[in-house]
């Protein structure tokens, strides 16, 4: 990977982080009568990120499904039976990922959880993970081979390290 495509990667990286961080302030921050969905937390930062200059368009699209699928995903384990906490959705211990970005990620996911009804046709599809994808943290498994890849912070997804494939499921 040339420097080009590496500080790019680091840029999405970061931009991922701060809608993360924008979305958990906005559903954070509103009342319970106006509490605003995760679609529309979402796009809000999508919208921000874009009159900021951080990301085109088209960046910040993308940055903000991959923000849904993770936060519907997470919402949808905490919503289950087996849910006791996020850390069994991680499939790692929880102290190993940036305090700020935990308390970030149970804060947008805990409204995803409310949000669920909303989201149901789309979350067939929330499960799937694909290669130059953006992650949150967590485990996600080769669903060719069966390759367990963790993520300790969020990052691009590689190829499989053993089987070269590229889609990944996230397993509870």
């Amino acid at each position: 990977m040339n420097d080009d495509n590496r500080s790019h990667n680091e840029k999405l990286v970061h931009a991922y982080n701060l809608m993360m961080l924008r979305v958990s302030e906005r559903l954070a921050e509103a009342t319970d009568a106006a509490r605003p969905k995760l679609r529309e937390a979402v796009d809000a930062a999508e919208e921000m990120a874009v009159e900021l200059g951080e990301l085109t368009r088209e960046e910040a699209v993308r940055i903000g499904e991959y923000l849904r699928r993770d936060l519907q995903d997470a919402g949808k384990y905490m919503a289950s039976d087996e849910a006791d906490e996020l850390a069994g959705w991680l499939r790692f211990d929880a102290a190993m990922i940036e305090a700020d970005f935990f308390d970030m990620l149970l804060r947008a996911a805990d409204q995803a959880k409310l949000d669920m009804l909303d989201f149901e046709e789309e979350l067939a599809e929330a499960n799937e993970y694909h290669t130059g994808e953006i992650t949150s943290p967590g485990t996600l498994v080769c669903d060719k081979c069966g390759e367990v890849l963790h993520f300790h912070e969020v990052g691009h997804i590689p190829p499989c390290p053993k089987c070269h494939a590229t889609v990944f499921s996230r397993t509870e």
